[in-house]
C-alpha cells in the first residue's frame, strides 16, 4: 500500500493468519538520540469499510515518530494482512486485536483507533486493561448503539442476499468510482478534501484477493453491537473525537456514550464540518488534538 517515508512493513502471526503492520525503522525517524526501546508506544488502528487499511492514519502517525515507537497494523481481512475466506464475527477481531498487542507490546500503550474498531478496542480494554495506558478514539460506535439495530437497515438486508453481496462488492465498492462514492457519502463531510491518492490507496486495499469477505461481513452488520451495554465497564482513561457530520453515528450518540462513563471518558471533542475520519479529512487538526490529549490522559 502507501506507506510514509522511513516506515517499514513487518508482520506477526495471529490465530487467523498474518497481520501486517507499519513501524518506523529508518531515516529520518531513527536519526535522533532517543533509542526506540526507551520510547513509549502509540498504536494506530484503522476502522472498517470498503478498502480500509492502516493508510487511514498515515497522514497522522509520522508526526509522532521522533518521540514514540509507532505501530500501525492492517487488521485481518484488510490491507496487506491475510484475508481468510470466512464470515467474520466480532470475536475474530476481539481476539486478533488482543493478539497484536500481546505480541508487539511489552507494557501498557496508548491506542488511537477509529469508528467500529475503536468500539471493539474499548471491549478489548475492558477485558484486558493491563494492555492499555490510554485510548484516543475517533467516533467509537458499535453501530447498533442504544438499541438501534443496523443489521435491519435496507442496505444490510440487501447484502444478506447470496450472489448479490459479491456483485455489489465487485461492481459497487471495489472500483475507483465506488470507493470515491463511499468516501464522499460515508467518511467525509467535504468531498473536495478527497484527493486521488486517498482513492487509490483504498482501491488497492479493496482489490486484494478475498478482500470482499471482511467488507461484506461489516456491511451486513455481523460485526456491529451495542456499545452502550459495555462502555460503563471501561476503566482506561479515554478521549473521544467525534465528527459533527459522521454518517449513521451522530454526535448525540457519542455524547450519550461518553455520559455513561465520565470517570473513564475524560474528554469529548466534537469537530464541526467533519465526517467519520478526521484523521484523513483534517489530519493536522487531528494531530493537534492527539498532542493535546496525551498529557491529559497520562
Amino acid at each position: 500500500m502507501f506507506q510514509p517515508q522511513g516506515f517499514e512493513q513487518k508482520s506477526i502471526i495471529t490465530s487467523l493468519g498474518k497481520m501486517t503492520y507499519y513501524t518506523a525503522t529508518s531515516s529520518p525517524w531513527q536519526d535522533n538520540a532517543i533509542a526506540e526501546s526507551d520510547r513509549e508506544t502509540l498504536v494506530f488502528l484503522h476502522g472498517f469499510g470498503g478498502g480500509s487499511s492502516a493508510y487511514e492514519w498515515s497522514k497522522v502517525y509520522p508526526a509522532f515518530a521522533t518521540e514514540y515507537r509507532i505501530l500501525a497494523p492492517d487488521l485481518i481481512g484488510w490491507g496487506r494482512s491475510e484475508h481468510p475466506a470466512r464470515n467474520y464475527k466480532l470475536e475474530d477481531y476481539l481476539t486478533t486485536i488482543r493478539e497484536f498487542f500481546e505480541q508487539t507490546c511489552t507494557s501498557p500503550v496508548t491506542t488511537i483507533a477509529s469508528s467500529l474498531t475503536a468500539a471493539l478496542t474499548i471491549r478489548v480494554a475492558i477485558a484486558h486493561p493491563d494492555l492499555f495506558k490510554s485510548l484516543i478514539l475517533t467516533t467509537p460506535a458499535g453501530l447498533s448503539d442504544f438499541g438501534e439495530d443496523y443489521s435491519r437497515s435496507f442496505f444490510a438486508q440487501l447484502v444478506n442476499l447470496p450472489i448479490i453481496d459479491r456483485l455489489l462488492y465487485s461492481a459497487g465498492i471495489a472500483t475507483s468510482n465506488g470507493i470515491r462514492s463511499f468516501l464522499e457519502q460515508r467518511q467525509f463531510a467535504q468531498p473536495n478534501r478527497i484527493y486521488e491518492e486517498i482513492v487509490e490507496a483504498y482501491l488497492q486495499s479493496a482489490q486484494q484477493p478475498n478482500a470482499e469477505y471482511a467488507a461484506i461481513s461489516f456491511v451486513r452488520g455481523d460485526l456491529c453491537f451495542d456499545l452502550s451495554l459495555y462502555i460503563q465497564q471501561l476503566t482506561t482513561p479515554t478521549a473521544i473525537i467525534w465528527g459533527q457530520k459522521s454518517q449513521f453515528t451522530s454526535p448525540e450518540i457519542g455524547r450519550r456514550l461518553a455520559d455513561k462513563n465520565p470517570q473513564a471518558v475524560r474528554v469529548f471533542q466534537q469537530l464541526e464540518d467533519v465526517g467519520l475520519t478526521p484523521q484523513l479529512e483534517l489530519p493536522a487538526v487531528t494531530i493537534g488534538l492527539i498532542r493535546q490529549f496525551l498529557p491529559l490522559l497520562d
